[in-house]
């Protein structure tokens, strides 16, 4: 038995693209966890309502006896910002919301707060070395620099009070369904259309998200988990063209990558006002886990293929073998 069975367990964010899924896969182990949200018209099971993350709020009753709490709730990057200071707004709900609720989890006597953070944290890009748990903290949009900030705070309140605390950064977070950018670029390629990026030499590391949730259940009450902060990915780095080609190949269809040279695509990009956008795509990111996996003695829990073919299938049933 996992001794996360043991264990009783608070999830925030539980209605999100990683939330849910740990919710449900938590509960299909056996575990005690019960998901807070702010809307309840959901379906999942073991939800409660929560307040918004924020100074004021009172978590107080969802608390009472949990042994640990897994911080997802947040705002999130935005890729296109539409106020004036995108800061302020991240550090009220990412950083002060964070500190009460750990405030008030230390008070409820909770043994163990599980922080998930954002590789961001390390930087927005790598050269020759990947980025390791050793590194010094360089983030630089104001999501990751909310996401650190978040980080100091959590480590001061867990030095004080006895409380454990892990961290866990992940890359981008990729899956069935998955938001954002990355689903539309899938989307895309599952609809047969051509895209520029046949050139695109880069190397990155993702993780899946079921990868994640393996990850973050082993740290529930895995000892050597306690203060400490762990990276994590698929532990294979892959170029943006060779994961669209993986794509193409899962799908049996023929690829439609364009090798357009990337410094076109960056003026093109510049020009329309994309550059963050193209920037992210053609960059390297890499992260060294291995850390993680002599810590806690633990691997991904599926190949690069695999988490890739749980995403095409979200697309497009009828092509999947």
């Amino acid at each position: 038995m996992n001794d996360s069975n043991k264990s009783s367990v608070l999830i925030t964010g539980a209605n999100g693209f990683i939330g849910n899924r740990l919710l449900l896969s938590l509960i299909n182990q056996g575990v005690n966890a019960v998901g807070a949200v702010r809307d309840l018209n959901v379906s999942t099971p073991n939800f409660i309502q929560s307040p918004s993350l924020s100074v004021d709020a009172d978590w107080r009753e969802l608390l009472v006896n949990k042994d640990v709490v897994i911080h997802l709730a947040g705002r999130a990057h935005v890729l296109k910002e539409t106020i004036d200071n995108p800061l302020a707004l991240f550090r009220e709900v990412n950083v002060d919301g964070t500190i009460k609720l750990a405030q008030q989890a230390i008070q409820a006597g909770v043994k163990r707060f599980v922080f998930i953070s954002s590789i961001g944290v390390n930087g927005n890009s790598t050269t020759t070395t990947p980025f390791s748990a050793e590194d010094e903290p360089n983030p630089v949009e104001p999501y990751a620099l909310s996401k650190y900030e978040a980080e100091q705070a959590l480590r001061k309140l867990s030095f004080e009070s006895g409380m454990e605390l892990v961290i866990i950064r992940p890359p981008l977070v990729y899956g069935a369904d998955a938001p954002g950018n990355f689903g539309k670029l899938i989307n895309l390629v599952c609809k047969g259309y051509p895209l520029p990026l046949g050139a695109v030499n880069n190397k990155r590391s993702f993780v899946s998200v079921n990868n994640l949730i393996s990850l973050i259940t082993t740290c529930i009450n895995h000892p050597n988990a306690a203060n400490q902060l762990f990276l994590v990915s698929d532990d294979e780095d892959i170029s943006t063209t060779d994961l669209l080609s993986r794509v193409n190949k899962i799908l049996m269809i023929r690829s439609r990558l364009v090798p357009v040279p990337v410094f076109l695509l960056y003026l093109f990009a510049q020009i329309i006002g994309k550059k963050e956008v193209i920037h992210k795509l053609c960059c390297s990111l890499q992260v060294n886990i291995g850390k993680t996996k002599s810590l806690l003695d633990w691997v991904p829990s599926e190949s690069v293929e695999q988490g890739l073919c749980q995403v095409v299938r979200g697309f497009n049933h009828e092509k999947i073998i």
